[in-house]
């Protein structure tokens, strides 16, 4: 019990330091939210420089005053209270948690799903490949992921939008649902809710299935080669008892962390994939954020992605013991 206090609290001092990082390289950036609504006025109903600056200064009242320290001061202590802040310039006068609300479950959606059928393909994959270690199977799969991981996402985003979107029109271009869908608990939405989302989680699935695959392949190759596996096998247990007690489970203990750290990381969506996708979820947010100079959406979008992964990592670190009797006995001793 002392032992998940003391990594409660180091998790919590983390999230803090991060947040206090990030506050202050967010304030360092060139440009500001005042500026961003004033060339978009200028953009939009063609005022000039100074109609269009005293309009956005009057709508805008939430720029912080005072130094920097007394706005740093003033955001953290509503930070412990949970309050982000208000968007400046993307969403006007609303509430940063309220918009991340409204965003994440749509990023989730999307990042789980295709990181849950990613790392479970990946499993099996890598797997196979190792217990067909110098075939040509092995040899050809790991040349395709080898290639698939070296590509970027965002290219493989655009090649899927082109084909099944733009040229064969099997999926919509853009959106979270149609127009004509109502919205509810009810087959019709949720199955417009998946064709839309399709292929942001087939980009994500292509992408990082290479990366379980051949990380899964390298751990099952070094627990194959272990002394308890041979003695296991001279005890003449069943193949498949061997295959999934023995080696499945200890092959996917180094996996373990990254998984639950690729859980955090999905809080922060991604940019070029929703972005390209028009997918309206944390990662485009964060995008529309960043051009507009909302300081209080990105301060307060980073922090969500921070306390994710430090929430992910606690949980792996606290899990794994349960996984591994080995840690969980060395833990017990401290």
């Amino acid at each position: 019990m002392r032992w998940i206090v003391k990594r409660v609290i180091i998790a919590f001092l983390t999230i803090l330091v991060a947040a206090s990082i990030t506050f202050f390289v967010v304030r360092s950036m060139p440009g500001d939210p005042i500026e961003a609504l004033t060339q978009a006025f200028i953009r939009q109903y063609y005022m000039s420089y100074e109609t269009a600056r005293a309009l956005a200064e009057s709508v805008a009242p939430f720029v912080p005053k005072g130094s920097l320290l007394q706005q740093y001061i003033d955001y953290m202590s509503k930070f412990l209270r949970g309050d982000l802040g208000v968007s400046i310039s993307f969403s006007t006068g609303t509430p940063v948690a309220e918009l991340l609300a409204s965003r994440i479950p749509w990023t989730v959606l999307v990042v789980a799903t295709s990181l849950i059928i990613s790392f479970g393909l990946g499993i099996l994959i890598g797997m196979v490949m190792a217990y067909k270690h110098g075939s040509k199977l092995d040899s050809g799969l790991a040349l395709l992921f080898s290639i698939t991981r070296s590509i970027p996402e965002y290219i493989i985003a655009l090649l899927l939008l082109t084909v099944f979107a733009f040229q064969l029109k099997w999926f919509p271009v853009r959106g979270l649902y149609s127009a004509n869908v109502t919205p509810g608990f009810n087959l019709e939405f949720i199955v417009d809710v998946l064709w839309h989302a399709a292929l942001p989680i087939t980009t994500w699935v292509i992408v990082h299935l290479g990366g379980w695959a051949l990380g899964m392949r390298g751990s099952t190759i070094s627990v194959l080669g272990e002394d308890y596996i041979t003695y296991a096998k001279a005890r003449g247990l069943p193949t498949r008892r061997i295959t999934v007690t023995y080696v499945g489970r200890n092959a996917i203990l180094p996996l373990f962390t990254s998984f639950m750290l690729s859980l955090g990381f999905m809080f922060g969506g991604s940019i070029f994939i929703e972005y390209i996708f028009a997918y309206p979820g944390v990662g485009w947010m964060l995008y529309q954020a960043i051009t507009n100079r909302d300081w209080f959406l990105m301060i307060g979008t980073f922090d969500i992605i921070v306390i994710a992964v430090v929430t992910g990592a606690l949980l792996a670190d606290i899990l794994y013991g349960f996984l591994d009797p080995r840690i969980r006995r060395g833990r017990m001793g401290e």
